[in-house]
């Protein structure tokens, strides 16, 4: 499930202050004086309280919030490039619509990313259609393709430096910081509507005679085969992450006691390889960090009964 990238709704609020003060200085030093001084005022005063607003609101404001600023934006620029008093102010609008478009691409998921420029084109290009000045088109279609490559260009970007650092590079699974920041809001979720949230930790048998024995190449190619089989048979909404070394975790949304135990039976039969693993079903007020504790301390217990110590 996609979440948003840190620092949206910070840079966002700067990006309306920006528009506030360009937006106030043309109203003050019109260009023309077909300029629309009154739609500049009006503009200027909404994006210095929407920045406000997103700056205040930056730790607490849902993704709704930043769709829907950023659709305001939108509206703001085909506005004032159906009310331009020159051509040059209609293509002028160029480098705040490359914002909003690479802004979008970093931020949003690239489905979206792609929604949001679509409405901003739809929108400015429509005002430039309605808008008096003519002779501008050339430069209008330059514009538009800044934007839709930029835009592209930067949603891949961004996706692949995500992935990178979301990704353990050697299986592939979620590394310890993203598994950690979806257990979070998995838990959350299922303490709100009071439904069962389970976390594993595995850990690999005598793994490091798999490394002594048939060296680090074995171990890791171990560890791949692990990952593999083991994804194949979870639920979509189940994130296995590997925590580091030869240790793995797993959480499990909707997911009590018993279920969890029927499934780390399946996983036992997914590859010959022995592990332990412990786990802890959340009760009220649990943190992840407490999940984790008590899933530490039954795993080491299996061992335990693993070895008769």
């Amino acid at each position: 499930m996609h979440t948003l990238r840190p620092g949206g709704f910070a840079l966002l609020s700067l990006l309306y202050a920006v528009g506030a003060v360009l937006c106030a200085v043309g109203a003050l030093v019109p260009v023309s004086d077909r300029s629309p001084v009154a739609l500049l005022w009006g503009l200027a005063a909404l994006a210095a309280a929407g920045s406000l607003v997103l700056w205040l609101g930056r730790d607490r404001l849902g993704p709704w919030a930043l769709h829907a600023a950023v659709l305001v934006a939108s509206a703001a620029l085909g506005l004032l490039t159906w009310r331009a008093a020159t051509a040059v102010g209609i293509v002028g609008l160029g480098p705040a619509m490359v914002s909003v478009g690479v802004f979008s691409g970093h931020f949003f998921p690239r489905r979206a990313a792609r929604v949001h420029v679509g409405v901003l084109l739809a929108l400015t290009t429509a005002g430039a259609v309605a808008a008096a000045p003519t002779g501008y088109l050339p430069l209008w279609l330059t514009a538009v393709v800044t934007v839709v490559v930029l835009t592209e260009v930067q949603s891949r970007i961004s996706g692949d430096l995500h992935r990178a650092a979301a990704t353990d590079p050697l299986t592939g699974l979620a590394n310890r910081r993203a598994w950690q920041a979806a257990a979070d809001r998995g838990l959350a979720h299922a303490l709100r509507g009071d439904e069962p949230f389970t976390v594993v930790l595995i850990d690999l048998d005598d793994f490091k005679a798999v490394n002594d024995q048939a060296g680090h190449r074995a171990g890791d190619a171990l560890l791949q085969e692990l990952a593999t089989a083991w994804s194949a048979r979870l639920r979509l909404s189940d994130l296995l992450g590997r925590y580091g070394g030869d240790e793995f975790v797993l959480s499990l949304p909707g997911t009590d006691a018993t279920r969890a135990a029927d499934l780390l039976a399946r996983l036992h039969a997914a590859h010959p390889a022995a592990w332990s693993a412990g786990t802890a079903t959340a009760r009220p007020g649990d943190t992840v960090a407490d999940l984790l504790v008590r899933a530490d301390a039954d795993l080491y217990r299996e061992k335990r009964r693993k070895w008769g110590a």
